[in-house]
């Protein structure tokens, strides 16, 4: 029995690491699959949760206003900004994942999920794949402009940084788009009360996220 334990343990975790892939183009299975609340499944998917959640919170580091200037300090190099990246990212991703995942928890609860609080994090943690995905406009970026992305007033100020922002942008509308299905997969609700949760789980979020944007 011990044997067969030890097997099936590298599969399932496997399974989940396939699904943070599928939910790109198969979403409702994988948020369906959040409902085994097992301990096993919980493990399984441990690892490809937090590494969901600090990539992304390194692409929406790296998509800030304060990312666009680093290099004005003269101190900052690429090894720098790179570290920069890492911690700041993971900082957001983790405070993104726990905070998003409350107004999530909370949102459904009002509506009459029974769903736990971990659950809703961990849709919110799959439905943040699109963001980890924005990652690969970064080599774009450096190829068109080198360090300059991370300058003031750089060569990349006007055009190309506004489509640039608007691709980022899309990505976020996927991931917003994804929590909706997921909200609904996993409670086997309607659409419209799977909008009305998300609409009331990210409203506060968003707001946050425009003030500290402004400053």
């Amino acid at each position: 029995m011990a044997v067969t334990s030890s097997a099936e343990a590298p599969h399932g975790m496997r399974d989940w690491w396939l699904r943070a892939a599928l939910v790109l183009q198969h979403p409702r299975p994988v948020f369906v699959a959040l409902r085994d609340t097992s301990s096993e499944s919980l493990a399984d998917r441990s690892e490809p949760v937090l590494a969901i959640i600090l990539l992304g919170g390194i692409a929406y580091a790296l998509s800030t206003g304060t990312a666009g200037h680093l290099m004005d300090d003269t101190q900052y190099d690429g090894l720098l900004v790179a570290v920069w990246a890492f911690i700041a990212g993971s900082l957001t991703g983790i405070l993104g994942y726990f905070l998003i995942g409350a107004f999530v928890w909370a949102a459904s609860k009002l509506l009459g999920s029974q769903g736990s609080y971990r659950r809703s994090r961990h849709v919110v943690a799959f439905a943040a794949v699109p963001i980890v995905l924005s990652l690969v406009l970064l080599p774009f970026r450096l190829a068109l402009y080198g360090e300059d992305i991370f300058r003031t007033g750089g060569s990349d100020a006007g055009a190309g940084d506004r489509i640039f922002e608007l691709l980022f942008a899309a990505f976020v509308v996927w991931s917003i788009a994804l929590l909706v299905v997921g909200i609904r997969a996993v409670h086997g609700w309607t659409w419209a009360r799977a909008l009305a949760a998300s609409a009331m789980a990210l409203g506060i979020p968003a707001v946050l996220a425009a003030v500290i944007e402004l400053h």
